[in-house]
């Protein structure tokens, strides 16, 4: 009878569970800029715009690409020191009712904006802070919007310096001055490339980052959807498989 408890024991807690055997491939944040330059219609191209992004049949392929290693996807928004706030909490992106999920919900998401600042550092430190809790993933990366500087909070670098961002990618999607676009001046003669430079230099990090532009709101869903390609169809190698 012993031997009959033994048996039982092992089967119920030693047999795998499908689920738990997936394994993550990429944790994935993105950080949508809500500071005081945004406006209501920009607000809602960026939000709708990152909707699309992720609805598109090139980015699902790209997320559904692997059945044994998947993507997990959180998204929030941020301005002041005292706003970040979820509009998506993790969620594994191995389906496409997951990825419906997701996009249903982005698109249903109404504005909490609390501040007018741009303290872009301190969004990292949230984004480091949800990445936290996916420790299994394979890697890890942030994907954060802006039109502005930081400039409340505290240096990017020393964000950086915190032993949580050792082993995190940030990429940067740098959206342009529309208005300066339509008066026709050369990118390189006005702030946008400023910007650019800005994002290069300061807030991206890590092996393989890049820094991309798009040119104001309206091309926000253009260059989200190329972004996200790029960060989730690159091959990743894990100590999982490869």
């Amino acid at each position: 009878m012993r031997g009959l408890f033994l048996i039982l024991f092992l089967t119920l807690f030693t047999v795998p569970n499908p689920a738990q055997a997936q394994t993550c491939r990429l944790a994935l944040v993105l950080a949508l800029d809500v500071s005081g330059s945004v406006n209501k219609v920009e607000y809602a191209q960026q939000l709708n715009g990152l909707a699309y992004a992720l609805d598109s049949a090139e980015v699902r392929t790209a997320v559904l690409a692997r059945k044994d290693a998947f993507v997990h996807l959180a998204v929030f928004e941020w301005s002041s020191q005292n706003h970040q706030f979820l509009v998506q909490p993790w969620i594994a992106l191995d389906s496409n009712d997951d990825i419906d999920r997701a996009v249903a919900r982005i698109l249903a998401f109404r504005k909490k904006r609390a501040g007018l600042k741009t303290a872009l550092s301190t969004a990292l430190l949230y984004a480091s802070e949800l990445l936290i809790q996916k420790s299994e993933c394979w890697t890890k990366t942030i994907d954060v919007s802006g039109d502005g500087k930081n400039n409340i909070g505290p240096p990017i670098e020393q964000v950086y310096a915190l032993s949580a961002f050792s082993q995190v990618t940030v990429n940067a999607l740098v959206v342009s001055n529309a208005s300066l676009l339509q008066a026709g001046k050369a990118l390189e003669d006005h702030e946008n490339s400023d910007l650019r430079r800005y994002y290069e230099r300061e807030v991206i990090r890590g092996p393989g980052s890049f820094a991309m532009v798009a040119q104001g709101y309206a091309d926000y869903e253009r260059a989200m959807q190329k972004k996200l390609l790029r960060e989730i169809s690159v091959p990743i190698l894990g100590s999982n498989g490869d």
